[in-house]
């Protein structure tokens, strides 16, 4: 698998056509996922030819982008699809690779453990200190998509989005979940001080 070359190729792609109004599902949140989910797998000691599907699966996960928010999920797999039979990706690896980029639509339904990992590496930063500064760029981002129209919209949407959201991981649930609910609780407090 030439996953360092394909990286290249991939974020080059990525940071020439995704559009510029996408200030959350940028090429900054995609190595973000490929960092958390190197740090995850890690952590669950998944085999060395895992991890390489899962970074394969983190690079590509929001390559759908490209053409429109509209179903990426399905789009990034067949993205997938076009590149990795050139660079030494087996069918099999190939199907597990879309699994795993299938996990990530939301409402998040994972499979399998690699699917777990990735799920959990694409919201990663819900149990974050970060949190509210990557918040406020999917804020922009939705905002201009007309799908939340102001702040207080906003923290409705993401209380909803936190109080239903879990980890699938030890490693998340065990690293994560206290964050998540601190940044949860001030999201209330907001919410009350309207």
């Amino acid at each position: 698998m030439e996953y360092e070359k394909l990286k290249k190729i991939i974020i080059n792609r990525l940071k020439e056509n995704l559009p510029e109004h996408l200030s959350y599902h940028s090429v900054m949140h995609v190595k973000d996922v490929i960092d958390s989910v190197e740090k995850i797998a890690t952590s669950e000691r998944v085999s060395e030819e895992d991890l390489m599907l899962l970074k394969t699966a983190a690079l590509f996960h929001d390559t759908g982008f490209l053409y429109g928010s509209k179903n990426h999920e399905e789009k990034s797999c067949e993205i997938a699809e076009e590149y990795l039979s050139n660079y030494g990706y087996s069918n099999d690896q190939t199907e597990k690779i879309k699994g795993m980029i299938m996990a990530t639509k939301i409402p998040q339904t994972p499979h399998n453990h690699l699917e777990q990992i990735l799920a959990d590496a694409d919201l990663d930063y819900l149990g974050r200190d970060d949190f509210f500064v990557i918040g406020d760029k999917l804020f922009e981002e939705l905002s201009m998509f007309g799908i939340v129209n102001s702040e207080r919209d906003w923290n409705l949407l993401q209380e909803k989005f936190l109080e239903s959201h879990h980890y699938f991981t030890e490693t998340a649930i065990s690293s994560r979940n206290q964050k998540k609910q601190d940044n949860l609780n001030i999201i209330k407090t907001k919410l009350k001080n309207y």
